[in-house]
């Protein structure tokens, strides 16, 4: 259950949706978005 809270502070924080939302999301999609965020994180990081 910690890691649905964590899931969804990431991508509420990134991406302002709504917990609703990324609650009604099964866990597979949310990991999704989580690696993607996480991505573009990466991307924005390294060229600074």
């Amino acid at each position: 259950m910690n890691d649905i809270f964590k899931e969804v502070a990431f991508i509420a924080y990134h991406f302002h949706w709504d917990p609703e939302t990324l609650l009604s999301m099964s866990h597979k999609e949310r990991h999704s978005w989580v690696k993607e965020i996480s991505a573009i994180n990466e991307k924005i990081n390294a060229t600074r």
